[in-house]
């Protein structure tokens, strides 16, 4: 059963499709996992979904409410954490929560009752009656999560949970997001632009770009499309060298990013002795380092989209200052 799908789903800022007719489901108790740069649309998508802004055209179902006409039955089956923090840093931890639920209609006792439980999932007991503004970022990422668990959602929208937190705080979420799934079996989407935590933590991965759903599936899945390994090249002169790998029968696919190449091939460690015997002064190049890897999301997406995520959200972010231009004039 499908605890969330989406249809051709569209939203229109100023003329910018920040969404542009894309369409998935997510299966009850999956985590599902939407990937791609600032500014792909990812943050807009779920923004549809917890019925914060209306889709331009399409349709959008959660735990089979339509988002646009049972706003409310939607979001009494949700619970939401943001990207920017959203908690009342003068209060305590418990008063943070207690309040929250008395919000989504719980009474004091019950409230009671499900700030505690929710505290101990998030192993903040300890910290329940410190002052928010003196938790540490980890520790108000996991308060928010606890926050978004005490009406006891059915799915869970986690916006970017990890941004900005350093990686052994961000690796603790994952452990905690991880539990939440597995052993609680509560449905959960997220945004992130980090290729390991999309890697470690989604049953399934959508990568979006430019509004559009480029490719779908398990993580493995879409690391076994490049057919094999990597083989990244460091080289001087790259023009003579692109002309070079080009011609190479067992090159399955070549992409260049500043002056690196990324060569998919089969059985990587039998060609690099190949690649190390081309004559240098005959080629009009030099190879200055050579690695071999497994593929890893990072490669899909370069594969996919023709760029990796951080050229991306470059490009991205000039698309949107050239949108706003012509808004102006």
């Amino acid at each position: 059963m499908a605890s969330i799908l989406v249809e051709n789903l569209v939203k229109v800022f100023n003329g910018l499709r920040a969404v542009d007719g894309i369409s998935f489901e997510v299966k009850e108790g999956e985590l599902f996992g939407l990937l791609g740069p600032n500014g792909a649309g990812k943050t807009t998508t779920l923004n549809m979904l917890a019925t914060l802004i209306r889709p331009t055209s399409g349709k959008a179902f959660v735990c089979g409410f339509d988002v646009s006409k049972e706003r409310d039955k939607v979001r009494k089956s949700i619970g939401m954490v943001f990207q920017e923090p959203a908690l009342d840093s003068y209060l305590t931890g418990r008063e943070n929560l207690e309040f929250h639920g008395m919000m989504y209609g719980l009474s004091r006792k019950k409230a009671k009752e499900r700030t505690k439980e929710a505290l101990k999932i998030v192993e903040l007991e300890e910290f329940a009656d410190k002052l928010v503004q003196t938790y540490s970022g980890g520790m108000k990422r996991r308060l928010e999560i606890a926050r978004a668990l005490i009406h006891q959602p059915k799915v869970l929208f986690l916006d970017e949970p990890t941004l900005g937190l350093d990686a052994q705080t961000r690796r603790r979420i994952w452990e905690y997001i991880k539990k939440l799934n597995k052993e609680r079996g509560v449905t959960i989407i997220l945004t992130t632009h980090y290729m390991e935590e999309a890697d470690f933590l989604s049953d399934r991965v959508a990568i979006i770009d430019f509004g559009k759903i480029v490719a779908l599936d398990i993580p493995e899945n879409l690391k076994n499309v490049l057919g094999g390994d990597v083989i990244s090249i460091e080289v001087e002169n790259p023009e003579n060298a692109k002309n070079i790998f080009e011609k190479l029968p067992w090159v399955k696919k070549l992409t260049q990013e500043n002056g690196n190449f990324y060569l998919q091939v089969e059985k990587g460690e039998e060609k690099i002795p190949l690649l190390m015997k081309i004559d240098e002064k005959e080629a009009g190049f030099k190879i200055k380092s050579i690695n071999l890897r497994k593929p890893t999301l990072e490669d899909v997406f370069l594969y996919f989209t023709g760029k990796t995520i951080r050229e991306r959200e470059a490009s991205q972010s000039e698309r949107f200052k050239e949108r706003a231009k012509k808004h102006r004039r």
